[in-house]
């Protein structure tokens, strides 16, 4: 595969997917060069290999870390090219591994190097930010939960966080603490800003309160309790990690999925985006004092759910997307009542999209508030609909499309301002799009069979889904062992690139507008803090 000017030893691991092993320091000059093709860092995450037998057969074993090292750990990255996702990985050192920085090329890769190394004492070498991410006091720093020979009965050291935040100093300068635990029942997260009157000069953000330890839960489970926890990484994004895990299952495996079954993952996808793009919109509404909006959209989410409970079996769609197909289909009396059920909510939709355009004190808050231009979205990755809002024009449905995207023709929707405003722009497009593609998957989904078995397992495999979801594109990676249970899952949740643009979005913006700056993003906490 050529980027650049070299080639690399990558093979096609599925659609638009492509994977091969490079040495650690060869990373940075790969990075490098995706960025300068426009391209940008996915993900990235760590693996303690100790327990491979070095003789085992494995799909893509990795280069030594130095000569004649067989490697303990591995460091994995996931690049977005004009071809497609990249996935590449790098042996290091069973004792001190250390690879060298990518955030100084790829600004996003800060913290997700920040959990490798909470995570399983994964270094990077020369990074300008080193604190602990995911690690509060539930273990030691010179403990690695996701290593192998980690003792799950070990106690919890119930130490003091003491995270040293970046201060900001100077005459009449202030701090406020918000969080972690807020006013209404969400996630938390804690949002330090440092003030003058009520002109917010810098906002810092701890998370990793909702750590769960999802990655070390994956070890050992069979492939169809993966998908169970695969969908619940983040529960607004069910159809989303579930499909992509069953991709990577599926593309590890060498299995194929029905037609029928592959165009009915697309129809839940498509009623999940709409289901989340309404609640956000009625919560939009809400933070600028318009309950009406709010009042609104969320009947037509209700009505949505309700709707999705009687012809599915489940609100939110949960469990219905396995390894090798799905668990449901839709009978032709429901597709009739889902036909009609959206030309209903397009033409709702569009009559509450008139108020909210005519409405004065609701585009005075939402224009140019919370503001990500897209020169410093580009450099700083921001991505999925917050990216798109930034005229950063990246959708696996309409560019890299899987199936049955490939004969769906999806338009994508994009704004340059890169405010509250053109997010909620993005969101309205974005209901009218989903509602036309069921339009189009339901005149052309083809009879079949609801699930195949997955070809056996023989030997370690690997796969690698990629999920447009609501918020943006999700990815999992999955190492199925000999015995044909999982060995190691990464599953990625697109607020991990989109959390350090809230922080530059607020920049100069009043305190009061960061409930509505916050919810224009509407990024997941425990997406990822796993």
């Amino acid at each position: 595969m050529k980027i650049g000017e070299n080639d690399w030893a990558f093979e096609p691991l599925g659609e638009h997917i492509w994977r091969g092993p490079v040495a650690a320091a060869s990373l940075p000059a790969l990075a490098r060069t995706v960025k300068e093709e426009g391209g940008q860092l996915i993900a990235l995450w760590g693996s303690d290999d100790r327990h491979l037998a070095p003789d085992a057969p494995q799909a893509h074993p990795a280069p030594p870390a130095r000569e004649g090292e067989t490697g303990g750990f591995g460091i994995h990255v996931v690049l977005l090219t004009g071809s497609g996702l990249v996935w590449v990985s790098a042996a290091l050192a069973a004792e001190a591994p250390t690879y060298p920085d990518l955030a100084h090329i790829f600004p996003q890769a800060g913290r997700m190097q920040r959990a490798a190394f909470d995570l399983l004492g994964i270094r990077a070498s020369d990074a300008v930010d080193d604190r602990k991410w995911l690690r509060h006091g539930a273990w030691p720093a010179d403990v690695f939960p996701l290593r192998k020979d980690f003792d799950p009965d070990r106690p919890a050291t119930h130490d003091i966080d003491a995270y040293p935040f970046i201060r900001v100093e100077g005459e009449g300068v202030h701090e406020i603490a918000v969080g972690p635990i807020h006013a209404g029942t969400i996630e938390p997260g804690h949002f330090r800003f440092s003030v003058i009157g009520e002109r917010i000069l810098r906002l810092e953000q701890r998370l990793g309160y909702t750590h769960k330890g999802t990655e070390k839960r994956f070890e050992g489970m069979d492939l169809d309790t993966g998908a169970r926890l695969a969908g619940r990484v983040s529960g607004d994004s069910h159809i989303a990690f579930a499909w992509a895990y069953c991709m990577a299952v599926e593309n590890a495996t060498a299995s194929r999925v029905p037609g029928h079954a592959v165009w009915l993952r697309a129809l839940f996808l498509e009623i999940e985006r709409i289901a989340n793009h309404l609640g956000d919109l009625g919560y939009l509404g809400n933070d600028v004092a318009l309950s009406f909006g709010f009042m609104q959209f969320w009947r037509l989410k209700e009505d949505w759910l309700r709707l999705t409970a009687r012809l599915f079996g489940h609100r939110y769609l949960y469990d219905r997307i396995v390894p090798g197909g799905v668990t449901v289909d839709l009978s032709k009396s429901g597709q009739a009542e889902l036909a009609h059920e959206i030309e209903r909510i397009e033409t709702e939709v569009r009559a509450l999209k008139a108020i909210y355009d005519d409405h004065a004190t609701l585009q005075d808050r939402f224009a140019n508030t919370g503001v990500c231009k897209p020169e410093l979205a580009a450099r700083l990755g921001l991505t999925g609909l917050a990216g798109r809002a930034s005229a950063q024009a990246w959708d696996a449905r309409a560019q890299f499309p899987q199936a049955p995207y490939d004969q769906l023709d999806v338009n994508m929707a994009t704004q340059r301002h890169g405010d509250v405003l053109a997010r909620a722009e993005v969101r309205f497009a974005e209901v009218y799009e989903s509602l036309r593609l069921i339009r189009d998957i339901l005149k052309r989904m083809p009879a079949g069979k609801l699930r195949a078995p997955l070809a056996p397992v023989s030997a370690v495999c690997e796969g690698l889904g990629w999920v447009e979801g609501w918020r943006g594109g999700v990815v999992v990676a999955v190492r199925i062992g000999a015995d044909g249970r999982l060995d190691r899952v990464h599953p990625h949740d697109p607020s991990w690139q989109n959390w350090p643009l809230l922080e530059i979005g607020i920049l100069g913006n009043i305190v009061p507008d960061f409930p509505l700056i916050n919810k224009s993003f509407n990024l997941s906490y425990s997406g990822p803090d796993l």
